[in-house]
C-alpha cells in the first residue's frame, strides 16, 4: 500500500535514464477502445531531469521518415556491411517512457481520473490545474520542485457557500434585528398607543361629563323632544317609587294607556287653559297609570311650550306667586281610556293633582288621580298639601297625592334627561 501511495504523486518519481540509440521501433497499431476509464486519463507531465543533463524530448508519436530509396527495415534483405570506422545513421535517442506496469496500478488510476469521477467541469484540488484547463504543450517548461509547491489536502474540501447565493438562505446581519423583535416593537408601539388613546377618550369624556351643558342648547333640544325620543323613554312601560308612599311605603305604577299626541285645545278646563296660553302650545303628551293594587289611577301629561327661557321663568314665577296650581278651578283634566281601569276617570273623580312649570325646557308637566273604582270626590286636594307629614285627608292617607306628586317628578325627571338637562328641580313647586 506504502508503494503505491508513492506512486499516486507523479512528482515523487526519480528521473529514468534515456536508453542506449537503438533502431527505430515499427510504428504500434492505435490501440483499440477498451475500458473508458483509461481513455480520459490526463496526460501526466515529466520530471525535470537533473542540472545539466539535456532535456529529453518527448516520444514520438510516429516512426521517422526513411530516406529515399532506402528499404524499410525487416523487408528481408540484409543491411549492406558497414566498413569499420566509419560513422552509422545518426539514431535519435529514446525518449524516457514510464514503465507500462506504472500505468496499471490502482493508485495511477485514482490520481489521474478526477473528470472520470467528478464530471466535467467539476473543481479540482488545491494546486492542480482545472481538468477543463487545456495541459501544457510538449517541451514547455516542466513545474518546479516538489519542495517548492503548496502541500495537498488528501481530499478536496466542501465548497463554501456564498451568502445569499441561489438555493443558500442567507443569514441574518448580527447588526440588524430580527423579524421577531421588529413586531415586538410595532406590538408595544400598538399597545401605546391604544392605551393612550383610550386614556384621553377617558379624560375627554369624563371633562365633556363635568362640563355644565350650555342652557341656551339644552333648552332648544328640549323643545324637540317629544319627537326624538322613543314613548317608552319618555312615560316608562313601569315606573318604581321606592318610599314614595304614605310612611315612606314603596309604590308601582304600570302604564295602562298612551294618548295620541295633540294640541291642547279641549285638553283643559278653560281657566287653566287660559292661565297656559301665555307660554303657547306646541304639543301634549298623556299617559294613564294604575298602581299595584289597582285602585287608583293617574294621568300625566307634558306640554311642549313655544316660550323662550324667559317666557318659561315668566310663568313659573306666576304660578308659585299666586298659587295658580293650588286652585281647584285650575284643575287639568284626566285621560280616561276605554277598556281600562280609568275608562271611568272623569271631572268628578280627581282627588289630587299637581303643576310643574319648567324652566330648563319648555315643558309644563302635570298629573291628576283619582280611585279606579269611578267613585266621585268632592274636595280634591293639591298633591303638595296631601303630601305633607301629619296629613289626615282622604287623598292623603288613600296615597293619591303621593301618587300625582311622584309621577309628575318621575316624568319631568325623564324629560330633562333626554334634553341632556340636569336632573335636579331649579323651580319651585306651584
Amino acid at each position: 500500500m506504502s508503494t503505491d501511495a508513492e506512486f499516486a504523486d507523479a512528482r515523487r518519481i526519480p528521473p529514468i535514464p534515456p536508453q542506449p540509440p537503438r533502431r527505430p521501433a515499427p510504428a504500434a497499431p492505435p490501440e483499440p477502445a477498451g475500458d473508458p476509464h483509461t481513455a480520459v486519463l490526463r496526460r501526466v507531465p515529466a520530471e525535470p531531469s537533473a542540472p545539466g543533463t539535456p532535456p529529453v524530448p518527448p516520444r514520438p508519436t510516429a516512426p521517422p521518415p526513411a530516406p529515399p530509396g532506402a528499404q524499410p527495415p525487416g523487408a528481408g534483405a540484409p543491411l549492406p556491411p558497414r566498413p569499420a570506422g566509419a560513422p552509422g545513421p545518426a539514431v535519435p535517442p529514446q525518449p524516457a517512457a514510464r514503465p507500462d506496469a506504472f500505468r496499471d496500478t490502482a493508485a495511477f488510476h485514482l490520481a489521474h481520473s478526477q473528470d472520470l469521477w467528478s464530471g466535467p467541469g467539476a473543481p479540482s484540488r488545491p494546486g492542480e490545474p482545472d481538468s477543463a484547463t487545456p495541459q501544457a504543450a510538449a517541451g514547455s517548461a516542466p513545474p518546479g520542485p516538489a519542495s517548492a509547491r503548496r502541500p495537498q489536502p488528501p481530499w478536496s474540501p466542501a465548497p463554501v457557500p456564498v451568502q445569499g447565493g441561489p438555493g443558500v438562505p442567507s443569514r441574518p446581519s448580527a447588526n440588524r434585528p430580527g423579524a421577531r423583535a421588529l413586531a415586538a416593537a410595532a406590538c408595544l408601539v400598538l399597545g401605546v398607543g391604544l392605551i393612550g388613546g383610550a386614556a384621553a377618550g377617558s379624560w375627554l369624556t369624563d371633562e365633556a361629563a363635568g362640563a355644565t351643558p350650555d342652557a341656551a342648547a339644552t333648552f332648544a333640544k328640549g323643545r324637540d323632544v317629544w319627537h326624538n325620543t322613543a314613548v317608552d323613554t319618555l312615560f316608562p312601560r313601569t315606573v318604581n317609587g321606592f318610599g314614595a308612599g304614605p310612611g315612606g311605603a314603596d309604590r308601582t305604577w304600570s302604564r295602562i294607556a298612551v294618548a295620541p299626541d295633540s294640541g291642547c285645545t279641549g285638553a283643559y278646563d278653560p281657566k287653566l287653559a287660559a292661565a297656559l296660553a301665555r307660554a303657547g302650545c306646541l304639543r301634549l303628551l298623556r299617559a294613564t297609570y294604575v298602581d299595584a293594587t289597582r285602585s287608583s289611577v293617574i294621568t300625566v301629561g307634558a306640554q311642549i311650550t313655544k316660550a323662550d327661557q324667559a317666557g318659561m321663568m315668566a310663568l313659573n314665577t306666576r304660578f308659585s306667586t299666586r298659587s295658580l296650581g293650588t286652585r281647584t278651578d285650575l284643575m287639568p283634566l284626566p285621560y280616561a281610556a276605554r277598556d281600562t281601569p280609568a275608562q271611568d276617570f272623569g271631572r268628578a273623580q280627581r282627588v289630587s293633582w299637581t303643576v310643574r312649570v319648567l324652566t330648563d325646557i319648555p315643558v309644563v308637566v302635570y298629573a291628576v288621580s283619582g280611585f279606579a273604582d269611578g267613585r266621585t270626590f268632592a274636595e280634591p286636594q293639591p298633591a303638595e298639601a296631601a303630601t305633607k307629614p301629619g296629613a289626615t285627608t282622604a287623598p292623603a292617607e288613600s296615597g293619591l297625592g303621593h301618587d300625582a306628586k311622584d309621577l309628575a317628578d318621575r316624568i319631568g325627571k325623564d324629560f330633562r334627561t333626554a334634553a341632556g338637562s340636569p336632573a335636579q328641580t331649579t323651580e319651585a313647586p306651584s
